[in-house]
């Protein structure tokens, strides 16, 4: 019975089950060889190279691994080279589940990933295996309590607070200014949505119901009207790019840039957003902790002008690449100070971790300095407020460390 069972209805299952074999072992990493007598350190890369933030995260993602290749070949550790293991996990927690596991069972001792929903959920885990994770995705169950997630910066809700102060203190009339925010409806938008209207409303803004939408946005009008009506003098978009580009062409399209002001964080607005909608981007307000491509006197940013240049014959304008080439600099730095502390044969987790806490005033030629500590999860605090004019991301207030929101 079983023969014929297999010989007859079930006889298609083997070539399906075949090819699900090959796929999985097509995207699964392949085991690293490296050159004779040399040694190799793998970090992991949990991030979605597909799905609805993809578009941002591609950058930020080549941005890493120009970065680690800049460092192999050109800084380096002697005798050993550094290697990324990435697994594109689609901003699905079940593959990032899945891809996590992969990187434990290699035993990798650093990984790097910005699925804010992932990463705040799963953090128990992190501890429980003892792999810290770098993220770029500041959120306040990110920053504490102080467990095994390591931001570059400060939360993107305290990052509001650069373009906050610059507004209200240009702000001429004689009433509150009205804030909106338009987040994506995640934790990466309600969280800083929830942190900087408290902050916003401590400095004196009225501020207005949220707008939500997702990480890639078809249509905006329904918001936009809403906002419309309700007469927002300062519209903050906490979204990515692939939000932001629609939203900012539907206010081009309702007319509605001359009546307010626009801005939102740092990875809303680059080339990509000034290309999809230039009129209304004109003015377009963020906060920033890293410069933007065009200061080339910082060496650091002439650095990564010049590699990128150097691997790919052009530059790529995004403030996701210039924030993945930060990253790079943060894992580098880590796996570094772990093996001068315990060498290559001890090397884990936990040495990582003690890498990262030494960290002090870590300067990335001078783009910016990186902080760690026992209690301390926010890299750099130091923000200022740019503005798009001519079509260009032009920085309009100084430097300074933006408050502790978070706890």
């Amino acid at each position: 019975m079983r023969r014929r069972i297999v010989k007859g209805k079930w006889l298609w299952v083997l070539p399906i089950v075949l090819t699900a074999l090959l796929l999985v072992s097509a995207c699964a990493p392949a085991p690293i060889t490296p050159p004779s007598g040399e040694k190799v350190v793998e970090i992991g890369d949990l991030t979605p190279l597909t799905g609805g933030a993809s578009s941002a995260e591609q950058p930020c993602h080549q941005g890493r691994l120009d970065y680690v290749k800049y460092f192999n070949d050109e800084k380096g550790i002697p005798g050993v080279t550094i290697k990324v293991v990435w697994l594109d996990m689609g901003r699905e927690m079940g593959r990032f589940i899945s891809g996590y596991r992969v990187l434990v069972d290699r035993e990798v001792p650093l990984i790097f990933s910005n699925d804010t929903t992932s990463l705040e959920t799963l953090r128990s885990n992190f501890e429980r295996d003892q792999i810290p994770f770098v993220t770029g995705s500041a959120t306040g169950p990110g920053v504490y309590p102080p467990g095994w997630i390591y931001c570059a910066t400060s939360t993107f809700g305290e990052a509001t607070t650069a373009v906050f102060d610059y507004f209200m203190e240009n702000w001429k009339e004689n009433r509150a200014p009205r804030l909106q925010f338009f987040s994506s409806d995640s934790p990466f938008g309600r969280g800083p949505a929830e942190e900087g209207s408290k902050y916003a409303e401590s400095i004196g803004f009225e501020v207005l119901p949220i707008e939500l939408a997702g990480y890639v946005v078809i249509d905006a009008t329904p918001q936009l009207l809403r906002i419309q009506e309700r007469e927002a003098d300062l519209v903050y978009i906490q979204n990515i790019i692939p939000a932001a580009g629609p939203i900012m062409r539907d206010v081009e399209r309702l007319g509605l840039h001359d009546k307010m002001q626009f801005s939102g964080n740092e990875y809303a607005v680059g080339e990509t957003l000034i290309r999809m909608a230039p009129v209304a981007v004109e003015g377009f307000l963020t906060p920033k902790g890293l410069p933007w491509f065009d200061e080339t006197e910082i060496p650091g940013v002439k650095t990564m002008v010049d590699r990128q240049l150097k691997y790919h014959g052009k530059v790529q304008e995004a403030p996701e690449y210039a924030g993945g080439w930060v990253y790079g600099a943060i894992l580098c730095e880590a796996v570094e100070r772990a093996l001068e502390e315990v060498g290559y044969d001890n090397l884990d987790g936990p040495a990582v971790k003690r890498a990262l806490e030494s960290m002090k005033d870590f300067d990335i030629d001078e783009m910016v300095k990186i902080t760690f500590g026992p209690e301390r999860r926010r890299g750099s605090r130091s923000f200022a407020a740019y503005q798009v004019q001519g079509g260009n991301l032009v920085r309009v207030s100084d430097w300074r460390d933006v408050p502790i929101l978070v706890p």
